[in-house]
């Protein structure tokens, strides 16, 4: 097997050292830092998405909150695909693939498997204080979001291992490197795939400034995420002809559907002050001593992943039984992902719809591989995503308005720019919502009976896999890692 990584090696100390999430953000090398196109209905604005440059992808730089979905989500995909596509079928793979410590309902979790998923070890007290609040505005308590009931606030379970991150490179490829079976090439960026006929007979990549190519005895697995994963495609001529055409690509297999159905889970945060310094709003030199107990010890406020708390909502306009709504609390300030540093000392309460009606598109900016495809969610383009992120804004300052937080309640911040501007329209929301960060779809499936295949051309000996295959978003912003069974 030969594993192809554009990014580097997982050395950065950062990615290891859970709380090292937020010096990741502005990290080129190892964060591909996308943007979208402008949003129209988020005046205009371009959306900062982040995506894991490096060995483990995106799990190597997120904030490892393990949360599956909502058991509906699965049986819908398998009323629309394959049977085994149920929760009842994906779950033994859930298990199989999860090595568990800590509190979770029984026959939900795994044991001995590659992922380790833990409790935190190390909890800021305004978590604790989110959650009373959560509870005391009607919300169930939830000690697993995993096990049979999603909906209630509490504590996230983590992809950790004894305080270190558990990433797809740490769980799954590390423990196999030795193998002489397995090569894998770093700071390689995949230009084409390359196809006898329709089937997919290779792969070329840049090394330092060389094209090389690397045929394939068996077949070919596309696995570079929502974002790498359609660009990868088109760039390889299979999309839409037209779309191909315009930049002078030969098509190797017209499939409308190669770029379309991307979806994201839009959130709003609201920001609050504290007037009491308990929060993760560190100095430099308060900074630098959580990092140095951290690397001597494992443990204190470095093995937080941050997002420590969070819930499951529904809201008054969801259509059935399951939430629409998840909530992220982060004791600190968090603004554009943490690349915009607020001063003193406060929380954030995230906000964000959980099945968007909304669907964008990914298309090539130009030939070239190098060059970012252009991103175009087209957030809010369906109203009634807008009416429930709006739910979403108002139960967040109705937590934060409970009593437990009394003594740790200060202004909130970009009030003034919030949602009453977007109530009174119903068209547009420049009121700071950002991408969760979970894109799907854009690879959508045209329901294989038996297998993730590329949709709608029969390009043997290569498959597309990941949540770029998502027909529709999970009920979930964070990523577990998903094996479809086979």
């Amino acid at each position: 097997m030969l594993l192809i990584e554009a990014g580097g090696a997982d050395r950065h100390p950062m990615i290891h050292m859970p709380a090292g999430i937020a010096l990741l953000a502005g990290n080129r090398r190892i964060n591909w830092r996308y943007r979208t196109e402008s949003e129209p209905e988020l005046a205009g604005r371009r959306l900062h998405w982040p995506r894991g440059k490096v060995l483990g992808g995106s799990s190597s730089i997120n904030a490892m909150c393990y949360t599956r979905g909502h058991p509906r989500d699965y049986d819908e995909w398998a009323a629309a695909t394959t049977a085994t596509w149920s929760y009842t079928a994906v779950l033994p793979y859930f298990l199989r693939s999860e090595d568990h410590h800590g509190q979770g309902e029984h026959g939900y979790h795994g044991h001995g498997g590659p992922l380790s998923v833990e409790d935190l070890k190390s909890r800021n007290p305004l978590s604790a204080v989110f959650v009373a609040a959560g509870v005391a505005c009607g919300l169930p308590r939830n000690e697993d979001f995993n096990g049979h009931h999603q909906e209630g606030v509490g504590f996230y379970q983590v992809t950790q291992r004894n305080g270190r991150r558990s990433s797809t490179a740490t769980a799954y490829l590390a423990p196999v490197r030795h193998r002489r079976n397995l090569t894998i090439r770093t700071e390689c960026l995949a230009t084409r795939i390359l196809f006898s006929g329709t089937k997919a007979s290779g792969v070329e990549f840049n090394h330092a400034g060389t094209l090389e190519q690397a045929q394939a005895m068996r077949e070919v697995l596309v696995c570079a995420g929502a974002i790498g994963s359609p660009q990868l495609l088109l760039l390889s001529g299979v999309g839409p002809a037209a779309d191909l055409e315009g930049h002078g690509i030969r098509v190797t297999a017209d499939s409308r559907e190669v770029g379309h159905n991307l979806q994201d889970h839009l959130d709003f945060c609201t920001l609050n002050q504290c007037p009491v310094p308990v929060t993760y709003d560190f100095s430099r030199a308060q900074t630098l001593a959580v990092g140095l107990r951290y690397f001597l010890t494992h443990s204190g406020p470095g093995v937080s992943n941050v997002a420590e708390a969070g819930g499951f909502v529904r809201s008054a306009l969801a259509p059935d039984e399951r939430p629409d709504l998840q909530l992220h609390f982060v004791p600190a300030q968090l603004d554009e992902h943490g690349r915009n540093r607020l001063p003193g000392h406060g929380f954030t309460v995230h906000a964000c719809v959980l099945r968007p009606a909304s669907r964008g598109r990914l298309t090539l900016r130009s030939a070239l591989p190098a060059d970012p495809p252009r991103i175009q969610p087209r957030y809010l383009s369906e109203p009634r995503d807008l009416e429930v992120l709006l739910e979403g804004i108002r139960i967040s300052r109705a937590i934060i308005a409970a009593a437990p937080f009394a003594r740790f309640r200060g202004r909130e911040l970009f009030r003034a720019r919030g949602s009453a501007r977007a109530r009174s329209s119903r068209r547009s929301c420049d009121a700071r919502p950002r991408p969760s960060i979970t894109p799907q779809g854009a690879v959508a499936w045209d329901a294989m009976p038996t297998r993730w295949s590329i949709p709608s051309c029969a390009c043997g000996a290569s498959r597309a896999c990941g949540s770029s295959m998502h027909p529709s978003c999970r009920a979930s912003s964070a990523a577990t890692p998903m094996r479809r069974p086979s």
